[in-house]
């Protein structure tokens, strides 16, 4: 049998599974020449190589089998070229998905490597930022079930837009409920776009904007629950330097218990646009 190859002769020497030889031949994309009809052992010619390496190649390329099949029962040229167009522009749209999704990875991580670095916990600053797109939704927040509920609206809004991230979402405090104390009720929940959804998102919908500026920062352990006396001690900051406020307040965490078992690494942040 010079021309003739066993199934586990060709799975060798192409170095293909016997098992998606035999799924080639069940889709009638690369069927054996022959097929003994008392045991069904199949056998292949050495003219089916190239053929075996066109669909190999193609395959590498991300190409589909249903494509596969279809070019090379066609053969046609032109169909090719169109097909390889479609899968280059695809390959494009798969590259530009994962530079975005390397660019969302440098952020997380030098944002918790930052965050690891931070001493000065319950301690005032002040800090300049630049202007940060956000998408938000205006709504009176009370309670972590509204806070979870609203948070889920937002997404539902802007769909696959902007992913909910922990560190991304922000809540405001209008300066009236600041200044009656009800540090537990906010007026609006946010996501913070980053760079690569900037653009994404720049042509299909009205984002908002935290402004560029002078903050009033302080950043404590632990969440929402924890952080009425913070706001007391970062407003006393505020009123000893006589610093006007110029918006809401914003509360931020960043290492909460479903990034951390160790309560000594929450984080959270509050800020508060001002002028000095």
């Amino acid at each position: 049998m010079k021309n003739k190859f066993s199934i586990g002769q060709m799975s060798k020497l192409h170095n293909i599974p016997v098992k998606t030889l035999r799924y080639y031949d069940e889709i009638d994309l690369f069927k054996p020449i022959e097929v003994n009809p008392e045991n069904g052992y199949r056998y292949y010619s050495i003219e089916q190589f190239k053929l075996l390496d066109i669909i190999n190649y193609l395959k590498v390329l991300g190409v589909p089998l249903a494509d596969i099949k279809k070019q090379t029962s066609n053969r046609d040229i032109d169909e090719l070229i169109d097909t390889l167009k479609e899968h280059k522009r695809i390959t494009e749209q798969k590259i530009q998905e994962l530079e975005m999704a390397k660019k969302k990875l440098e952020a997380r991580i030098h944002e918790f490597e930052e965050a690891k670095k931070i001493t000065d916990i319950a301690v005032p600053f002040i800090k300049t930022l630049p202007e940060r797109k956000i998408i938000q939704l205006k709504e009176t927040i009370s309670s972590f079930f509204e806070l979870e509920l609203s948070l889920r609206k937002l997404k539902q809004q802007y769909h696959h837009l902007a992913s909910i991230f922990i560190g991304k979402v922000g809540l405001t405090i209008s300066e009236s409920n600041f200044q009656h104390e009800s540090f537990m009720e906010y007026s609006s929940i946010f996501l913070i776009l980053e760079e690569e959804e900037n653009s994404k998102l720049i042509e299909e919908i009205d984002f908002g904007t935290l402004s560029k500026g002078t903050y009033a920062c302080i950043f404590f352990r632990g969440g929402h629950k924890d952080a009425p006396s913070y706001f007391q001690i970062l407003n006393h900051f505020i009123k000893e330097r006589n610093y006007k406020i110029k918006g809401d307040f914003m509360i931020r965490t960043i290492i909460d218990q479903f990034i951390s078992n160790n309560r000594d690494e929450f984080l959270a942040e509050i800020q508060v646009l001002i002028e000095q």
